[in-house]
């Protein structure tokens, strides 16, 4: 589907479409790459990583480019590279910038703390910058063009008589105002961190070239909880990550603070993020001990003044390997003494510690069940200790048991939803945004709507554990919203996932709900964060629809677009084109209709829908496709595992009817014949060689359109990009080729006409191994 906006997610923009799709695509066209820096044939560790594999290596005009980048024989347009630490808060000069400076002529700050000198320094940054120039501070208006930012409570604040009701403690207002007869821009916080977000908002909006005339901006975030989770270990890896080592440096904490931990909490400030999970939900009980405790509580303190809580995973098996207990039954006494005492020493150190994260009973980790005890059992021991701090439990719901032979699908909601109610007030269930394990597409988690007596919160994946790691170009915004707006049909029609979880769906519920969403950080230590440029808009666009889970995917990414890149139309219309069509492309080259976790076990690395023999049938692919020589797909209709059950039943009727199911979704909820009529016309078998064969000249057509941008990105962004998406296109050939021979080894079917077979046998792909993969864990 196509869309038009003005260009910006904060405009209040309305779309030909305003529904996520493809977007229009972009002009492509062909111009020689260029660079002027020998640093654009640099890699970052992760990517040189997964070049090493072999698979996916640079074409022969790809090494001839680098080369002569490399010796200097190339000279780009734009002699200034970047490498993109800087992330969307580049503050670039802008083309108009002489007229926008009598918009800025004083900077007015009623208040003092912490996080109103974090407001202030980043406006003086961003307006120097964007304008050259740094507005002097002064007490009190005296002349056109001032900034005013104060909390709604300061009594300068209040005499400007604004509508500052209902803001709440995040939310703000950027109003044009008169103080004394002279024009003033207020920035009006619900509290001093309000400021600081609308401080934010207003350069974002200096960013991406909208208009400062005539401000009425109100905004407050829709969730509470607004959470990174990342998976970071002690010892430095990061699981599931792509972005080099961990971001925190547990050696030299609490001694040496490095000042990128200023710059993350910059960033998600920027965003509105709210807090952050320090370590990997495979937790380790020595994080709860005093020595790590200090180590959290000096970055908390950083992050502090941005309005962002640390948060921590916790063990539940701590009581046991670090306080000396021979037991963590959560219904011993000692166990809950340990765990109070436990919350008070953390509370002593960080007092706005904001809770535990905890999976538990699943995939090996310890829990109540170890104990004959409920879920709801071990996550109100927690709550019970923090409780009297303010703190919160986020426990996961990503299980699936061992001995439970049931569909893996349907595992999480037949454990939960017997518990509905069950837990305490302070805690909040947080469940994947799908039923299985972040693939590139999923029908949203039955939970969703199912307990209308518990608060739920959805969790993402940021890093692309799923879609070709760093490498791969892959806008999530599109997967994300795709969730948020799904009906769950809970409370009749309308009933999307995001009112489920925002508390407006279960209103009149007596329980204080918490409300909150959380993504798997994509964060590491990686010159550029991400380890990719694009990947940086999956970090944004999720903290964007934390803030508002309504925006728009596209109006997101032309945001961050202008912000990373450039407002020039020939670099904006181009790269949101790409953005917009690239998770499909992955999609199609990976998972195609339905079909989900194909690729190789345990690093997930490349594809491997042959395999099969692990320790649990539900961890090999092979489960999940259940090809034979009649069909394909997992059959979850009341005749198979019958998982459409645990849907209301408006979308129980349609995911179960084969004919009803939309095609994307077929496999997923149905076994079907491959001689089965699709939408187009075609056989089944047709129809997914075919998507196989888009999804890569989709990679092709991403590349053409970036080469067409030589000379309008600098060297080194420009360089790594094109070098990543030569990697995307190996790869997605070889996803096109290793899919295509195996099923075609199991249907027996042939190729359509005019297809090319696959360039190696299927023996030559299933001999690839990958002990070394990045991200998995050992």
């Amino acid at each position: 589907m196509h869309g038009r906006c003005c260009g910006n997610a904060d405009a209040g923009c309305r779309y030909d479409d305003a529904s996520h799709g493809t977007g229009k695509q972009a002009e492509r066209r062909y111009a020689p790459a260029c660079a002027g820096d020998a640093r654009a044939c640099r890699m970052s560790r992760s990517a040189m990583q997964q070049h090493d594999r072999g698979v996916g290596a640079f074409t022969l005009q790809a090494v001839m480019w680098a080369a002569l980048l490399c010796s200097g024989l190339l000279i780009g347009a734009n002699a200034h590279a970047e490498d993109g630490y800087d992330l969307w808060l580049r503050y670039q000069p802008l083309a108009n910038a002489a007229q926008l400076r009598d918009s800025a002529s004083q900077l007015v700050v009623v208040g003092d703390s912490p996080t109103l000198h974090a407001a202030r320094d980043e406006l003086a940054r961003g307006l120097q910058g964007l304008l050259a120039r740094t507005p002097p501070r002064v007490d009190a208006v005296t002349q056109d063009g001032a900034i005013v930012l104060g909390a709604a409570s300061a009594p300068q604040i209040a005499a400007l008589k604004l509508d500052t009701g209902q803001l709440g403690r995040d939310g703000y207002l950027i109003r044009s105002a008169e103080v004394h007869g002279h024009r003033i821009t207020a920035i009006v916080g619900g509290s001093d961190l309000g400021v600081l977000y609308g401080t934010f908002h207003l350069l974002r909006l200096l960013q991406t070239g909208q208009s400062l005339a005539a401000l009425d901006v109100r905004a407050s975030p829709r969730l509470q909880l607004r959470m990174l989770n990342h998976w970071d270990n002690l010892d430095g890896l990061v699981e599931r990550g792509y972005a080099g080592a961990s971001l925190w440096n547990w050696q030299t904490l609490p001694g040496y603070l490095d000042p990128r931990y200023t710059d993350y909490a910059r960033a998600n400030a920027s965003l509105g993020i709210n807090g952050t999970v320090l370590n990997n939900v495979n937790a380790k009980a020595w994080s709860l001990t005093p020595q790590y405790l200090d180590k959290a509580a000096a970055l908390a303190k950083v992050f502090r003044p941005y309005g962002i809580r640390v948060f921590l995973s916790a063990r539940f098996s701590a009581p046991i390997e670090i306080g000396g207990l021979k037991t963590a039954d959560p219904l011993d006494p000692q166990v809950r003494r340990w765990w109070r005492d436990t919350a008070g020493a953390i509370y002593a150190r960080i007092p706005d510690f904001g809770g535990f994260l905890v999976k538990a009973n699943s995939e090996g980790q310890p829990g109540p069940q170890d104990y004959g005890r409920s879920h709801a059992d071990g996550a109100n021991l927690l709550a019970d200790a923090l409780a009297p701090h303010g703190g919160v439990v986020m426990w996961r719901a990503f299980v699936y048991s061992h001995e439970q032979p049931d569909d893996r699908a349907k595992q999480a909601y037949s454990e939960f939803v017997p518990l509905d109610g069950a837990f305490a007030d302070n805690v909040i269930v947080q469940v994947k945004n799908g039923a299985i394990d972040f693939q590139p597409r999923e029908p949203f988690h039955p939970l969703f709507g199912a307990m209308g007596r518990t608060p739920l919160m959805p969790e993402f994946q940021i890093t692309k554990e799923y879609l070709g790691f760093s490498t791969h170009l892959a806008y999530l915004g599109p997967l994300f919203s795709e969730t948020l707006q799904a009906d769950t049909y809970a409370r009749g029609k309308g009933s999307t996932v995001a009112k489920t979880v925002d508390g407006s769906l279960f209103a009149e519920s007596k329980r204080t709900r918490l409300t909150g969403i959380a993504g798997v950080a994509n964060i590491g230590a990686d010159r550029n964060w991400s380890g990719s440029i694009f990947d940086q808009a999956n970090w944004y666009a999720y903290g964007r629809l934390a803030w508002d889970p309504q925006l728009s995917p596209q109006a997101i990414a032309q945001e961050w677009t202008r912000m990373t890149f450039s407002n020039d139309p020939a670099v904006v219309e181009p790269v949101v084109g790409m953005m917009l069509r690239s998770r499909e492309a992955v999609v199609d080259y990976m998972t195609p209709l339905g079909l989900h976790h194909l690729m190789g076990r345990g690093h997930h690395y490349g594809p491997a829908p042959w395999d099969a023999g692990s320790e649990r049938p539900d961890w090999d692919p092979v489960y999940y496709h259940r090809a034979d020589r009649n069909g394909i797909g997992f059959d979850r209709s009341a005749s198979g595992s019958n998982a459409v059950a645990q849907y209301a039943p408006p979308v129980a009727r349609e995911f179960g009817d084969v004919r009803r199911v939309p095609e994307p979704l077929l496999l997923w909820f149905h076994h079907v014949p491959w001689d089965h009529r699709m939408a187009s016309g075609r056989p089944l078998w047709d129809e997914l060689v075919r998507r196989y064969d888009h999804g890569v000249a989709e990679v092709a057509a991403m590349r053409t359109t970036w080469r067409g941008l030589a000379g309008r990105i600098d060297a080194q962004r420009y360089q790594q990009v094109a070098d990543f998406l030569a990697i995307q296109q190996g790869e997605a050939q070889w996803w096109r080729d290793a899919s295509i021979a195996y099923f075609q080894s199991v249907s027996g079917r042939p190729l359509p006409a005019g297809v090319s077979p696959p360039a190696h046998p299927l023996a030559y792909y299933q001999a690839l191994t990958f002990p070394y993969a990045p991200g998995n864990p050992k």
